[in-house]
């Protein structure tokens, strides 16, 4: 029977990759969850192990002596603020990993590696790719143009390493994750329920206003549940046909936020502001003055321009788009900042007296991703994901977004991040 080693074990893709295996004991008997702490119970097929993955390649083997595995899932990430930083940072935690398996002898269990990766592949955090994203799109090496991508460095050390021991690897392509892991706010669902909730104790019957970019309140959006990714990346391991290939992995329905943000008000018992864009639209667009009316006081919208060509520029030629407005960069356009929002006396005021009167945690709140959601929501631009690939080698799985937001509002619920019903 196989056996799994997973790094980023506390994150919202390692937990739930764990989480999988250790349902299916007769298959996957003896499951390594590799983190830097141990934030909640394992399944007695669970074996956590303590691991520092900026650590040297001599002390990772120390720490994985007694660690061996035919399967790795390789989930752990480090956020950086620059891309640069991104690409040394998060190369050399998988190099100096592999490094240690080849130290402790481990290797020569290998069969295959699973590197999660995400849709930045794509440039979704420059501005508007190629539409549908499918996972045979040119990747954007031009440094004159773009920044470096982590991902590609992630992807050539992997290839390298496979290549150099005749393994076998798989790449995953998740966006706009939805998920939950205990004492983990820095997630998408977090942000969104928080602001939800704030907004409505402080807007009383006004309603609740979108946040984001009044141009893709109407565009379409891909996300992936973190559940359903750990349903992938099982398959993906096991699947004969899924070696040494990328795929994109994302629920498979069509979504946007006109059809997803009434159904996030209502649940929390509010509803969304009627005229929620009217200002924003009538003063010419985000940004303007009479956004005033809108949202408060003082101007709480911004705009912020992309990179100076989007990612579709790469293929510009070949599918006759040159001197078209689809060339224009784009831009992130919060109709809302969340980053203004949350630091406005007003608003940590309401979250104060809502934290109190129902009893949650008061640090959820600054430990929120108000950058990466305000990012999320505000550019202005379809992401529209295939997942044509996965289907064609076998891959059936398919998960409904609002229900697994819904879901996960019910797990944070439960674990008191959230009011009760």
């Amino acid at each position: 029977m196989p056996s799994a080693i997973v790094t980023g074990a506390t994150g919202i893709l390692g937990r739930e990759i764990v989480s999988e295996l250790s349902q299916h004991r007769q298959q996957w008997p003896t499951i390594h969850a590799l983190s830097r702490s141990k934030k909640e119970d394992y399944a007695d097929n669970v074996i956590h192990n303590h691991i520092d993955l900026q650590s040297s390649p001599d002390e990772m083997a120390n720490d994985l002596k007694n660690v061996r595995g035919e399967y790795i899932f390789f989930a752990a990430y480090l956020a950086q603020d620059k891309e640069e930083d991104a690409w040394e940072v998060n190369g050399r935690m998988l190099s100096n990993f592999l490094s240690a398996l080849e130290k402790t002898g481990a290797v020569s269990d290998v069969k295959r590696i699973i590197l999660v990766c995400g849709c930045k592949q794509y440039g979704v955090h420059l501005g508007m790719p190629k539409q549908p994203m499918t996972e045979d799109l040119p990747w954007l090496t031009d440094t004159s143009k773009w920044p470096p991508n982590f991902y590609y460095n992630q992807q050539n050390i992997l290839h390298d390493f496979c290549k150099k021991h005749n393994k076998e690897w798989v790449a995953t392509y998740p966006n706009d994750v939805i998920g939950f892991a205990l004492g983990n706010f820095m997630n998408l669902s977090s942000a969104i329920a928080l602001y939800t909730l704030v907004s409505k104790e402080l807007s009383g019957n006004e309603g609740v206003t979108f946040p984001g970019s009044p141009a893709f309140y109407t565009k379409f959006d891909s996300f992936t549940s973190s559940k359903l990714h750990a349903e992938f990346c099982a398959w993906a391991a096991l699947e004969p046909r899924a070696a040494n290939q990328a795929f994109n992995v994302v629920n498979g329905d069509v979504e946007s936020w006109q059809n997803l943000w009434p159904k996030v008000v209502e649940y929390f018992g509010g509803r969304v502001k009627p005229d929620q864009f009217k200002d924003a639209y009538t003063s010419g667009g985000v940004g303007s003055s009479l956004i005033k009316k809108v949202v408060g006081k003082e101007d709480m919208s911004s705009t912020m321009e992309m990179a100076p060509q989007p990612p579709i520029s790469v293929v510009a030629d070949e599918i006759g788009i040159q001197g078209t407005p689809a060339l224009e960069k784009n831009a992130v356009e919060q109709h809302v900042d969340l980053i203004k929002w949350s630091q406005r006396a007003d608003v940590k005021a309401a979250w104060e007296r809502l934290a109190e009167r129902e009893g949650l945690d008061k640090s959820s709140f600054d430990k929120a991703t108000w950058a990466f959601t305000g990012f999320a929501l505000g550019r202005n631009f379809d992401l529209v994901i295939s997942m044509s690939k996965a289907r064609e080698f076998g891959w059936t799985g398919y998960r409904d977004t609002w229900a697994s937001l819904r879901d996960v509002f019910e797990q944070m619920r439960g674990a008191g991040y959230l009011p009760k019903a």
